[in-house]
């Protein structure tokens, strides 16, 4: 690996890793790009970055990484949307090891800032009964009762970048994302989300003529989902901000999956039979962002409505779905 870089994105082969990565290397920005899967799998290769697989749950691994970074984005974790979640809860805890030995390299090598990517996730079960949801704010991981399995090893790595900045006066930056989605992203295969999931199973039912879909739950579960747009402007302004305790960056626009199916037949044009599965996994009833802690120290709220981020992502999901069955 190079000797020095600006930016180190760890998991930068993902989702949000891979359009952060074309977003800093936009700013003119020198960037290391790491990720487990091999490059093939990677969802976006950028020529101009620094691209490495590594196995970062390897201190080894994570030190080479690290080396010669002014900063590092921590997004890298083994997970996916609540069908994986809920079936590999020892896979999730098992990004301990790469949250933690990405800890202690980054401060072994001196890097400047540190930000950890942080899941609502973490919030306590029991806060989370009702679809009618109240707000949840950053006080609320406490007493402890995280999503089982992924929300524990978020809360537990939340704590560890804590006690680096306590202990070593390590500058480290947590972000608790609330349900990110856009293009670029898992569609297919298990580990993808709500909002992919369900612009995949319209967009089959638009392309087959056959307008019969299957609805995890009941569809009154509620969440918020944000753009990744958002989530790249929150990130970076969390990470430069001067607040060290984890911040919830995420929409605070509820719905209900029903009405996330609504939006995304509007904008499909088609209108589907629903089949309710209640025995699929669903996750807490309802989820929600209080932003008052974001915009009181940033002045920040999202600012693409979560209809417009639906449509941009539906259309990359409908030309994916197609090409897959040419």
């Amino acid at each position: 690996m190079s000797q020095q870089v600006d930016v180190v994105v760890a998991g930068g082969g993902g989702f949000i890793g891979g359009h952060l990565v074309g977003d800093l290397l936009a700013q003119g920005l020198t960037v290391r790009s790491i990720d487990i899967k091999p490059r093939h799998e990677w969802y976006q290769v950028h020529p101009d970055a620094e691209n490495a697989v590594a196995d970062l749950s390897l201190l080894d691994h994570a030190r080479a990484g690290v080396r010669g970074a002014r900063q590092v984005y921590m997004l890298a974790a083994d997970m996916g949307g609540m069908g994986f979640i809920e079936n590999n809860k020892a896979a999730c805890m098992m990004s301990v090891l790469t949250s933690t030995h990405m800890l202690q390299a980054a401060h072994e090598a001196g890097v400047e800032r540190y930000f950890y990517s942080s899941s609502a996730c973490v919030y306590a079960a029991g806060k989370q009964t009702d679809p009618n949801v109240t707000a949840l704010k950053e006080a609320d991981a406490y007493p402890a009762q995280p999503e089982d399995g992924y929300g524990w090893e978020k809360l537990f790595s939340e704590r560890m970048c804590r006690h680096y900045a306590e202990d070593y006066d390590f500058v480290t930056r947590v972000a608790r994302y609330h349900n990110v989605y856009g293009p670029q992203g898992t569609w297919t295969g298990g580990r993808e989300k709500a909002p992919a999931a369900v612009c995949r199973k319209v967009a089959e039912a638009v392309l087959s003529g056959d307008h019969r879909i299957e609805i995890w739950g009941d569809g009154r579960q509620s969440r918020s989902f944000m753009y990744i747009d958002d989530c790249l402007h929150g990130s970076q302004m969390i990470m430069r901000g001067d607040n060290g305790e984890p911040v919830n960056l995420g929409s605070s626009e509820l719905v209900t999956i029903n009405q996330l199916v609504d939006i995304v037949e509007e904008i499909a044009g088609v209108r589907c039979e629903r089949k309710h599965r209640l025995d699929a996994p669903q996750g807490v009833r309802g989820r929600n962002s209080d932003n008052t802690l974001i915009r009181e120290i940033h002045g920040w709220e999202p600012s693409v409505t979560l209809a417009d981020g639906l449509e941009k992502t539906y259309a990359w999901v409908y030309d994916q779905v197609k090409r897959s069955q040419q």
